[in-house]
């Protein structure tokens, strides 16, 4: 069953392209102007791209860590950006090995000084110890998308020459290279052309030097760990947060969903600045971004690819901006001698195949409806029986595994459909089926769904629609 629009809606809209035809020129001053954008932005990332290759020219290298031959071989060396009038136009798709450190004194051999005689343990800025935050990004411009993958920190995986460990350990024992290695055998040999390792006290600075960051706090978040000087004390609501409340709230993990609820909290903060930063007057201001954080960056991207990946992060379309997780699934109690993200493989494979581009030999096939798990969180404050007439259109469209979850925290205009497992498909279904909300390839949702439908105020106006539709 599909919302269709009532033939007055239509006459309108013959009535306004009728219109239109009258005034062709409002229609040409409106593609200059366009136009004019377009060219303002192109100018505004090329100073961009000349002011960060000046930097370049003149600071320490991005690259920090020493790697051999056979390290560097690791990575693809081909180019990915163009030539000398196209050095910031990206050429080819990308897979960006992206990872967040948190290191301490004892995970480092030679630990600074002034840390010794402390009575905790400060973060240092270091690129040995374990990876907290691990991502796999794809820069397409073949199909014009970001997609990134979030690879939970206790993933047990085979790390070459160390046996079944979680996967933040292979940075321990091989660096970004053999983490390249690991996270490329679990993705089923997904190739890996650059890493980047920025340390957390570099975020909190990030965040900053861009200005903080708006984003909605889920729930009240207090945790005190004296040993580290770690102390987190968050609001639920929305707010704005500069780089240490921005590192209090990814760094929280004592609830349910444990680090888990990291990485869906990591999405959150990721697509809030795509969206407050990714627009070239901030792109402008990325040289001095750089300069403030370029210390606690390691990374085999040179400036001019660089830039390339931002110039092509400006131009991409928000609604092309897909966030994944590793499909898995927790360890039960007393499973193994640790708690450990266990990957899917099958999950897995089908994934790479849809937004990675790896070949498979099996035919990829449109999802049943009925098999569909279909969450639905309310955030309009709602009784739960306002959500019949949802349920039931759902239902007569032939889905058929529907189940209300925990009430979505943040008050929303307008609805999210979350594709939780990437099938923004299935998700696209649903919204053809409902006639509103917004799709959302992210995994931001209830975790036991394929997908979730996070209800906002617009479902208030649409459902008497459905009640009408279902009483005929």
């Amino acid at each position: 069953m599909t919302i269709q629009r009532s033939s007055a809606e239509e006459n309108q809209s013959g009535k306004a392209s009728k219109s239109n035809k009258k005034i062709p020129q409002n229609s040409k001053s409106g593609r200059w102007l366009w136009f004019w954008v377009g060219m303002s932005g192109i100018a505004m990332v090329s100073a961009t791209a000349g002011a960060l290759l000046a930097v370049s020219l003149t600071s320490t290298p991005l690259q920090q860590a020493e790697l051999s031959p056979q390290d560097e071989a690791v990575f693809d060396s081909d180019r990915i950006s163009g030539g000398v009038m196209r050095f910031s136009e990206l050429t080819r798709p990308v897979n960006l090995l992206v990872m967040g450190m948190s290191v301490l004194p004892p995970d480092v051999q030679n630990p600074p000084e002034e840390t010794k005689n402390l009575r905790y343990l400060p973060q240092v800025n270091s690129f040995d110890g374990l990876a907290d935050v691990m991502l796999m990004v794809k820069f397409d411009p073949e199909t014009k998308k970001i997609v990134m993958l979030s690879i939970p920190r206790d993933t047990r995986t085979r790390i070459e020459g160390s046996g079944v460990k979680k996967i933040n350990y292979a940075n321990v024992e091989g660096g970004p290279a053999l983490t390249a290695k690991t996270v490329s055998n679990l993705l089923g040999g997904a190739g890996i052309d650059r890493y980047v390792r920025i340390n957390v006290l570099g975020v909190g600075k990030l965040i900053d030097a861009l200005g903080g960051v708006t984003v909605y706090v889920p729930k009240d978040m207090k945790y005190q760990d004296d040993s580290q000087h770690l102390y987190i004390n968050l609001k639920a609501g929305k707010q704005h947060l500069n780089g240490d409340q921005v590192l209090q709230l990814l760094r929280f993990r004592h609830d349910e969903l444990g680090d888990i609820g990291r990485i869906q909290r990591q999405q959150m903060v990721m697509r809030a600045l795509m969206d407050q930063t990714l627009n070239p007057a901030t792109v402008a201001q990325l040289p001095k971004v750089l300069d403030v954080v370029k210390d606690h960056i390691d990374t085999n991207l040179t400036v001019e690819e660089l830039v390339a990946l931002l110039g092509f992060g400006v131009r991409t379309n928000r609604s092309n901006m897909q966030m994944l997780m590793l499909p898995g699934r927790f360890s039960e109690k007393n499973e193994y001698d640790a708690s450990y993200w266990l990957p899917n493989k099958d999950g897995i494979a089908k994934l790479m195949v849809q937004h990675f581009g790896l070949e498979s030999d099996q035919e990829q096939q449109m999802v049943n409806p009925r098999y569909l798990r279909v969450a639905i969180q309310d955030s309009t404050g709602g009784d739960r029986s306002n959500l019949q007439p949802l349920i039931s259109a759902l239902e007569k469209s032939g889905y058929r595994n529907i189940y209300i979850a925990k009430a979505w925290g943040e008050p929303l205009d307008v609805t999210h459909i979350v594709a939780q497992q990437g099938d923004g498909e299935s998700a696209e279904s649903i919204r053809n089926t409902l006639g509103f909300g917004e799709v959302r390839v992210e995994s931001t949702g209830n975790l036991g769904s394929d997908i979730s439908i996070q209800v906002g105020q617009d479902w208030l106006q649409q459902k008497s629609i459905l009640e009408d539709l279902l009483s005929k």
